[in-house]
Formats: C-alpha cells, structure tokens, sequence
C-alpha cells in the first residue's frame, strides 16, 4: 500500500469501538459491586448502547453526507471520547448509563459509517481491498482482546481505566485527523425528522418492552407500574405486548414514509425497496440473529462465571478467549471455503456448528466447573460465528449495485446493533424471570421459616436480584435467619441459578436453530466464481 496512515487511524478508532461493546460485559460484577447497583440495570446499560447506535445509525450516516466523512469522524470522536470519560468518572449507573450508553452511542452513529467511506475515498482496487481486510483484522483482534483487556485492567487496577484509555486512544486519533484525506462533498440533503422518530421511537419500544417482560410479564401482568397506586393493566394485560406491537406499528409507518418520500421526489432516509431484494433481507435477518446469539452469549457467560462460580474478570476473559479465537480463525477458513461452497452451505454449517456449541455449553452448566466441555462449547460457538460473519457480509453488500453499497452499510449497521439489543435484552430476561420462579418454588418447597418465604415472595414481585452466590448466606443471616438456615438458602439459590442458566442457554440453543430457517434464501452460487463472470461480462462490454 503507498502508506498505512489512513488505514492506520481509522483502524485505531475501529478497534475502540469493537473493543467497547465486549469489554464491560466481563467486568459485570465488579461494576454492580462499585457502583451499588445491579444486574438487571446493566443489562439494561448493555442494551441501550447497542440500541442508540441501531436506532439512529441512518441519521448518523446521513449526517456524515450533510457534514462530509472527515468531519462527522471528527465530530463523532469528540463526542464519544466525551461519553468514555463520562462512563470512567461515573458515580453511579445512572451517570454510566448516560455516558456509555447515550453518549458513546451518539458519537460511534457518526464514527462508524465515516470509516467505511473514508477508507473508499483513501484507497482505490486492489489497496481499498487490502484497507478493508485491515480494519476486519482490527476488528477481529479487538473482540478476542476485548475480554482479556477488560478481565486484566479490572481485575488488577480498575474498569475505570479501560474507559479513561478509550479517551486517550480517541484524542490521538483525532490530533492526526487531518492526514485522512476527503475529497468528498458535503451533499445538500434535507433530513426527514418524522422519519428520524419513528425509527428511533419504534425500535426503542420493542427492546425495551423485552427488557420489561421480566418485571412486567409478557402478557398476563405482573408488578404492573402504577399511577396514583393504580396498576397500569389495559384490558387486563402487561404493558409489554403494547410496546412491541406500538413499535412495531411504528416501523411500519416509518416504512410507509419512506415510500411516500420516494414518490414525492425528496429523500427518504432510506430507500426501502432495497428489502425486496430476497437474498439481501435473508443476509440482514440471519446477521441480526448471529448479533442477537453473540450479545446473549457475552452476557450470561459472564453472568454464570462471575455470580454462580465466583471467578474474577481476569478468569472471565480466559474462559471466553476460545471462542474469540475459534470466531477469527474461523472467519479466514470461511473466506477461503467460499471458493468452493455457496454462501448458503458455509452459513448453514456454521448454524449447525453453533447449536452444537450451545447444547455442549448447556451441558456444561452447573456448581462445578466443566473446563473441557465448556471450553468446547466456547470454541464450538465462535466457529459457527466465525463462518457467519465471513459470509454474511458480502452476500448483503453483493445484493446491490455499486450506488447502493453505502445505504446497505447503513442498514446493516442497524440489523447489527437491533440484533445485539435484541439478544441482551431477550436473554437477559429469560435468565432474571426463569431465575425468580426457580428461586421462590423452591422457597416454598423448602423448610425455611414462613416469614422468610413470605419475603422472598414479596422480592420476587419486581424480579430477583442476581447476585453472586456467596453473598447469599450473609443476606439471610442479615434478614434474621440462623446460620444452617441462610446456608439453605444460599444452597436454593445457587441451583436456582444454574436451573435459569440451563434455560438460557436453552433459549440460545433455540434461537440458533429457528435461524436456519432465515438462511434458506441465501445464495445457492458461489459468490467468487459469479463475481469474476461479472467482471469478465464488464470487461467484454
């Protein structure tokens, strides 16, 4: 390549961002104990930080065509090196929740889709090739690293420091800025604000009535909120199915909007006939489930290491590193199988491969640690990840012609960040709710006092707490039970855990299998041999 500079910075500003979404899931635990606050509300941090950047990508990359690439980069990383240094001061999760998952969300909408162009605009054949090849290598490195970074700095100094690093890496990157060439124009493009807010609106509704579900039930109410000490319960029933069908109401009148700006000659702020292409909507649903498994994966794993076996963020990060491995190892095997394989075939294998790896983690959950197969577990789901993503990529940006690509990115990025939202919220539900009714059945089965199963009843009314197992004895010795009493009760609650845990990963197991059913329409033709047919029909004409 004539110089690594460009490649160079912007790969920087890729891996914080990659960095960023694996880092603070192994550093679960330490967070809840520093800031007081709890699991459930980091799941609920986890998951709007994936969803801002979901919900607005499109206006970020429509902004970075208002704006110009260089200067939306810029703009983006002042504003996210702004919300690391939020989230490494915060006090608390609220101050956390802003600064990570608002704020850093607000400035990586504007990074993001600035890297992609900005690489295109610095590099032409055969570089801009090797250029993307290098920031999927920056990536790939930034999730394997991601959990050891984060397991080593919390465990030994604090999580703080990873978030403080952030804003140094961010300002150097902004500092050499100016030797990314853009020789872009600025576009003159009027921004549909209605549009803007029923995406965003829509979105938001449907993961966070998921997010609800574990308090609020999925239909019949629990734990309803309350206005003036009434229960909000329309017709009977729990918020959450309001929420979902309001947002997903919502999405299609942001649908049915931009069909009317098309046919009123102004810009929508996508073209939405794109999804008529049937191998591109199978490529965005299948990489929006992959992100959905991944993001439950990189939540209960640490969730079932740290709270029920009581391992450190360090040992965290040792635990998932097979999986980082076998995910990029795995994502060169598949970029070289699909010399000879069809899109479809890899996908699939790869699907199969990650619901043996999800049966083979189910198993592996319980009290005592199963290294072997659940090291086997872990290498056997980054495979199957691994040969998605290597896949899942082309076949969208390969859906449409060369004038689309930068709308398909967009889009994707939203199939990307809704899939991660969706995962950590779903699954993230699942364990809290499934944990709550384990835990008081066997309460109420148990020989404890009646006056602690009516508390634990009581707490279990807005959802229990996951907590580590060790720390359960001395809360019921605190609330007045004897010594074999809170030992019984620790005991209930740690097979309590791994009974919600085994769901969980159930439910993963599952979603990976009713995956199989996007990918049938992916394509049957191996993607090299028609690209270089479509270059030699070029050439000829």
């Amino acid at each position: 390549m004539k110089s690594w500079t460009a490649v160079s910075i912007l790969g920087s500003a890729q891996f914080v961002m990659v960095l960023d979404s694996t880092v603070m899931n192994v550093s679960i635990s330490t967070v809840v104990a520093d800031l007081n606050t709890t699991v459930g509300a980091m799941q609920t941090a986890i998951t709007f930080y994936t969803l801002t950047m979901a919900a607005l990508m499109l206006l970020g990359a429509k902004l970075g065509d208002i704006w110009g690439r260089r200067r939306a980069f810029v703009i983006g990383g002042i504003v996210y090196a702004c919300g690391s240094l939020t989230t490494a001061l915060s006090p608390n999760i609220a101050v956390l929740f802003i600064g990570w998952s608002i704020i850093e969300g607000l400035g990586a909408v504007l990074v993001i889709p600035a890297i992609a162009a900005l690489i295109a605009n610095n590099y032409t054949g055969r570089e801009r090739a090797t250029a993307y090849a290098a920031i999927g290598a920056v990536s790939g490195a930034a999730v394997a690293a991601g959990p050891l970074i984060g397991g080593y700095v919390t465990t030994y100094l604090s999580w703080r420091y990873v978030f403080a690093g952030e804003v140094v890496i961010m300002a150097v990157v902004l500092l050499l800025a100016r030797r990314i060439s853009d020789t872009s124009k600025p576009q003159q493009i009027t921004i549909d604000v209605p549009s803007v807010l029923l995406q965003a609106t829509g979105l938001v509704l449907i993961v966070f009535g998921m997010l609800q579900s574990k308090t609020w039930g999925w239909i019949l109410p629990k734990n309803a909120p309350e206005i003036n000490g009434v229960p909000i319960e329309p017709l009977g029933l729990s918020l959450v199915p309001y929420l979902i069908v309001g947002g997903c109401l919502l999405l299609w009148m942001f649908f049915e909007r931009q069909r009317h700006l098309v046919e009123t000659n102004r810009a929508p702020l996508v073209n939405v006939e794109i999804f008529s292409i049937t191998r591109l909507r199978a490529g965005l649903t299948v990489l929006a489930s992959q992100y959905a498994i991944t993001a439950g994966l990189f939540f209960i794993i640490p969730v079932y290491l740290q709270m029920t076996l009581g391992l450190n963020a360090l040992d965290t990060g040792l635990k998932i590193f097979p999986l980082s491995i076998a995910l990029i190892l795995f994502s060169i095997v598949g970029t070289r199988l699909s010399t000879r394989f069809s899109p479809r075939r890899i996908v699939r294998i790869g699907q199969l491969i990650l619901v043996a790896g999800s049966i083979a983690l189910l198993g592996s959950v319980s009290l005592e640690v199963k290294s072997a197969l659940f090291g086997t577990g872990m290498f056997l789901a980054g495979s199957g990840l691994g040969l998605l993503a290597s896949q899942l990529g082309n076949v969208n940006m390969s859906s449409v012609g060369e004038d689309e690509t930068s709308e398909v990115g967009g889009v994707q990025g939203v199939f990307q960040n809704l899939g991660s939202s969706l995962g950590t919220a779903l699954i993230g539900s699942v364990l809290i709710a499934a944990l709550a009714t384990s835990f008081v059945g066997a309460v109420d089965a148990s020989d404890l006092p009646a006056s602690a199963k009516s508390q634990v009843n009581t707490a279990s009314q807005a959802g229990i707490a996951i907590v580590p197992v060790t720390s359960v004895a001395g809360i019921g010795e605190s609330a007045g039970l004897t010594a074999d009493q809170s030992q019984e009760l620790e005991t209930i609650y740690a097979d309590s855990q791994v009974s919600s845990l085994r769901v969980s990963f159930f439910a993963l197991a599952l979603l990976s299998v009713i995956a199989l059913l996007f990918s049938k329409n992916l394509p049957l033709e191996v993607m090299e041999k028609k690209e270089k047919a479509q270059r030699r029909n070029q050439d000829i004409s």
